[in-house]
């Protein structure tokens, strides 16, 4: 009795190597062979900026990356990059209050039942001393060598201080810099955060003083409070950031207290607007997102830059969203502050189901492809017009006697009738 050769399909993953590699099975000679190939799982891991994460989310800055201990558990639960809270050269001229967030819930005004859509924060970049989050940083690449860590910063209008705050935290040893030009709220007065986000000019100045100081990736946060976001999202790149993030969060109120008549978040009952974020945002930021994506794929289709999409991300289906629409990499930071650090299991786990769906075998298969159905308006009327032209050259009805038959007789007696 001859034997039986069972031909087996792996995919075998070799971090921290770009590309998946296949390994080929033997074949051995028989009279003939059973073959079972299952589908392969799909890899979630990406490669940006020579950057290699396990899979596509990253905290993003804010309170999730506030500390060594909270980063620590980011890395131990399996998130794909950290990104740190934003700090600055000195932190004494930093003073958060409290309380500093408000939520939306769905229903009424004031509702503390409704599922919770929308939240706000009055929140500044770190408090904590440079120092000590420099030594938490070089802590957590000694720890974690193989993981990526990407420190978020913020200056003001200043190029020493740029350059000084870039070479302390490149000696951390950090994997790249995410550069906060959009924080909606506190020290615009200081030319920092939005306020050089919405100056092109500015933008382009500050973006030129970094990139020829430092020597590993750049990523360039976007600021949503801005008519066109592919124009700052343009300069940073022209001005040699390897990468976009989009969006921060969108200037707002969130509501008025209408027992006290005060505005939330009440702080000694006065409040100031402030950052609006979690999945009410999302519609916004997948515009924006679609918006830099569109420019990036004309202009800068070959020069391997970046876009890392944030914006109401609690579903592996909203990541799938961002990713469709250009992104690389998917960023969260209020789904963590709401559904804790584990949140990622289950974004990967949605993720792989949505590329199961649709036969999807990895990230790069996707990122992109419902670009080509963004169109502009005058467009959609003309496409809809040719399609109304072309239904009505379709003829109902029998065209001849010859066309009548016996199976769809009746089915063809009523495509004739009129009423």
């Amino acid at each position: 009795m001859s034997a039986m050769a069972v031909q087996i399909t792996t995919r075998a993953f070799l971090h921290p190597k770009p590309e998946p590699v296949r390994l080929a099975s033997r074949a051995h000679s028989s009279s003939f062979r059973v073959r079972c190939d299952a589908a392969p799982e799909p890899d979630l891991s990406v490669r940006v900026n020579g950057l290699q994460l396990p899979n596509p989310f990253v905290i993003g800055s804010g309170p999730p990356g506030t500390n060594y201990t909270v980063m620590k558990r980011a890395f131990d639960e399996g998130w794909g990059a950290v990104i740190a809270k934003t700090v600055s050269l000195d932190s004494t001229k930093v003073v958060n209050v409290t309380p500093r967030y408000a939520r939306l819930r769905a229903g009424s005004n004031g509702s503390a039942m409704g599922e919770i859509i929308g939240w706000e924060n009055i929140e500044l970049i770190s408090d904590r001393p440079l120092e000590t989050m420099l030594k938490e940083l070089k802590q957590l690449k000694a720890e974690y060598p193989d993981r990526i860590l990407i420190a978020s910063i913020m200056e003001e209008y200043n190029k020493a201080a740029w350059e000084e705050l870039i070479e302390r935290v490149e000696e951390t040893g950090v994997d790249a810099f995410e550069i906060n030009f959009s924080c909606p709220h506190g020290m615009p007065e200081r030319k920092m955060g939005a306020a050089v986000g919405q100056d092109c000019d500015l933008l382009g100045e500050v973006c030129e003083w970094i990139n020829k100081k430092a020597t590993i990736p750049v990523w360039a946060k976007m600021t949503p409070n801005i008519t066109d976001i592919s124009k700052p999202a343009r300069v940073s790149l022209e001005s040699g950031c390897e990468g976009v993030s989009a969006i921060n969060t969108i200037m707002s109120v969130m509501g008025i207290d209408l027992k006290t008549l005060r505005p939330e978040p009440s702080v000694e009952g006065y409040s100031t607007p402030g950052g609006y974020s979690s999945k009410a945002v999302r519609p916004i930021a997948l515009a924006r997102v679609m918006s830099i994506a569109q420019m990036m794929k004309l202009e800068f289709s070959n020069e391997g830059r970046s876009l890392s999409g944030i914006g109401g991300v609690e579903t592996g289906d909203h990541a799938a969203e961002f990713i469709l629409v250009g992104a690389d990499t998917v960023q969260v930071c209020t789904g963590v502050m709401m559904h804790g650090y584990g949140l990622v299991k289950k974004l990967c786990a949605e993720l792989k189901d949505f590329m199961r769906m649709h036969n999807f075998t990895s990230i790069k298969d996707f990122k992109g492809v419902s670009l080509q159905y963004f169109t502009t308006h005058t467009d959609l009327v003309k496409r809809q017009q040719e399609a109304i032209k072309q239904r009505k050259a379709i003829k109902k009805g029998l065209q001849s006697d010859k066309d009548w038959t016996g199976d769809g007789f009746v089915k063809e007696t009523e495509s004739m009738v009129s009423n």
